[in-house]
């Protein structure tokens, strides 16, 4: 019915159905519960959700499949029945709308994060939208219903899985902030050129805010596209009560705007979350009163055009960007964020250290999930107060996009320059459990660093300003999956990062097989290993046994065990640790040493081995 959809909204708006969630949230359904699984578990239900929509006068019905791709339904355990209810979503929609209606394919975001940004390729996104699409055309759609879509790349994978599947139209909705940019930063203008130069027949609005944003965001798209727009605005921004979200656009508010959107361009109008068939009879009555007098004024689509800036260059950065590009071999020590909010220790420890010779601290984030100062917050006090350059560990486990380039914008403004980027640091003193919730990993933030340093945000706008991160990408030379570890990152460097950081290294022989495979395309990347003082044959073990990512060697395990505890186990930790150092000197090109439980002075005695200056006898050691 390709031609005949089309060749309709040439002739006049048509109206969607309005939010099928919200009408199975009202009927009892948790949410908790996979709803797209309904179609097989409680059809009935699903298809009186339809009905009461088709009495309403919508004239387009959209099918119960909005998270039916593997991705999402894999949170639920059901990842192989993608086909089987998408298959069922839309031949219930189809039961329920006859001959005379038109059923649209809901197909919605996947839930995770593409490239760069995240970890699901191009390639594997379109192969679950296609996966997705193949069913519902399968069970009888006319059209696809591409909406609520925040990522672009995303948005461009699902039409193009959809046009790989035959011709039929094709919808994309985009979901936008109150500002009518997308949470990713994508600016309205910019994504509507894009899905017009794609191909998509609609373009359009749906989620997330309000008729009123809506209605601004499509007066913007019609300036830049001739694609006929579709508008599904939510009933309002969403208000909680008693643990219920409500939404508190009335039927009236709600029809009197899609009467807007029609003016501005829309020829499919309808609603997402809150609104229910009261809306769709209002708007549908709405429509059909309307009188068409605008005529939209024929646009020229121009090409976006960003400027970009050009990175700084990589030796002006910071100190420990200069040292590493003048092969100066710099030592860093790990400074660990205090519990509480009092940082004396760790600015006099840092100064201590400065005394001594190192070149910089790295502070790991999140160590210990404990009640610490944050990493960026020590960061900047250890540069003002101590002087001394920093290198932030920082990682995304927890934080969303937006609020990552919050906080490195801020980190930047506050004067720190080296990021180590992570997807989670290791937790090597955790005593609670963490969350895994990470909307994008280390490659992602990698990419978004560098973007930032040539001056964009995370959707590609210019700031008109840029940073001057050194970015710093992490490796384990030890991976149980050495391959994956290699390709992730092959991965980091092509995202931008300017050095790679070790685990603590323990066996060399290890560490050298991973550097001549990873210089064969990352020649230039200097490289900084992790050193660990062990202190007693219990930290080998724990360090053995409960470290993520790290591995110490059974002939080391033994020299710990022999030498047991106390100071001969710190003595024999630190003998094993310089002679690691000194081993390791001409194979990469700098060292990050820890400081067990704060030791500062171990973790200068170890870089004597390199022939540093002896410790300052006035200085006392913390």
């Amino acid at each position: 019915m390709r031609e005949l959809f089309l060749d309709r909204i040439d002739k006049r708006p048509v109206v969607c159905d309005g939010a099928m969630g919200t009408m199975l949230y009202s009927k009892g359904i948790p949410l908790s519960r996979c709803y797209d699984e309904l179609n097989a578990a409680m059809p009935q239900l699903v298809k009186e959700v339809h009905l009461a929509y088709v009495k309403a006068g919508a004239e387009v019905i959209e099918t119960n499949t909005f998270g039916a791709n593997k991705f999402r339904l894999q949170k639920f355990g059901i990842g192989e029945r993608v086909c089987e209810l998408n298959i069922m979503g839309a031949r219930l929609a189809r039961e329920v709308a006859g001959d005379d209606l038109y059923v649209a394919g809901a197909v919605g975001p996947l839930g995770i994060r593409l490239e760069p940004l995240g970890l699901t390729t191009l390639d594997e996104a379109r192969a679950a939208f296609r996966e997705q699409i193949a069913s519902l055309i399968e069970g009888g759609v006319d059209l696809i219903i591409v909406e609520t879509m925040m990522d672009l790349n995303e948005a461009h994978q699902a039409l193009l899985a959809a046009r790989e599947l035959g011709q039929f139209p094709v919808i994309v909705q985009m979901t936008v902030q109150a500002d009518g940019s997308t949470p990713t930063g994508t600016l309205a203008e910019d994504f509507a050129r894009a899905l017009d130069e794609w191909g998509a027949d609609l373009i359009g609005v749906n989620c997330s805010v309000g008729p009123a944003a809506v209605q601004e965001t499509l007066e913007r798209i019609s300036t830049v596209t001739a694609k006929k727009l579709s508008a599904q605005p939510n009933a309002g921004m969403p208000r909680t009560m008693e643990g219920r979200s409500l939404y508190l656009c009335s039927p009236e508010y709600m029809a009197s705007y899609a009467q807007r959107f029609i003016q501005a361009g829309a020829r499919l109008v309808g609603g997402c979350c809150g609104t229910t068939p009261e809306h769709i009879k209002a708007i549908k009555t709405a429509v059909r009163s309307l009188n068409l007098h605008r005529v939209r004024v024929p646009v020229e689509v121009l090409g976006r055009s960003v400027h970009t800036l050009p990175p700084l260059p990589v030796a002006t950065r910071s100190r420990l960007a200069g040292k590493l590009a003048r092969q100066e071999f710099p030592v860093l020590v790990e400074v660990v964020p205090p519990k509480g909010c009092d940082a004396t220790k760790e600015v006099e420890g840092s100064q201590y250290l400065l005394e001594q010779g190192i070149d910089a601290v790295n502070i790991p984030d999140g160590a210990g999930a404990t009640a610490r100062m944050s990493a960026l917050t020590l960061a900047a006090l250890l540069q003002q107060r101590a002087g001394i350059d920093v290198l932030l560990h920082y990682s995304s486990r927890d934080r969303s996009v937006l609020t990552i380039q919050s906080d490195l914008l801020g980190a930047h403004a506050l004067g720190v320059r080296n990021v180590l980027a992570l997807t989670r640091d290791t937790p090597q003193y955790s005593t609670v459990l963490e969350s895994d919730a990470s909307e994008v990993d280390a490659i992602g933030l990698v990419t978004l660093l560098n973007n930032l340093n040539r001056g964009l945000d995370v959707g590609a706008n210019p700031l008109g300003v840029q940073t001057a991160y050194l970015v710093g990408a992490s490796i384990n030379p030890y991976a149980l999956n050495l391959e994956e570890e290699l390709r992730r990152f092959h991965s980091k460097v092509e995202a931008g990062a300017d050095f790679a950081v070790t685990q603590p290294v323990f066996q060399v022989d290890q560490l050298v097989k991973f550097l001549e495979r990873a210089r064969s395309f990352a020649p230039d990347i200097p490289v900084i290993a992790g050193i660990w003082p062990l202190t007693s044959f219990r930290n080998a073990e724990f360090m053995n046994n409960e470290v993520p990512g790290i591995s110490v060697p059974p002939e080391v395990m033994e020299r710990m065990r022999a030498a047991d505890s106390g100071e001969r186990a710190r003595l024999e930790g630190l003998k094993i640790a310089q002679e690691t150092l000194v081993e390791i000197r001409t194979l990469v090109q700098g060292v990050q040493i820890a400081a067990p439980f704060g030791r500062y002075a171990l973790a200068v005695e170890v870089a004597q081995a390199l022939g540093m200056r002896q410790p300052v006898p006035s200085t006392p050691q913390p």
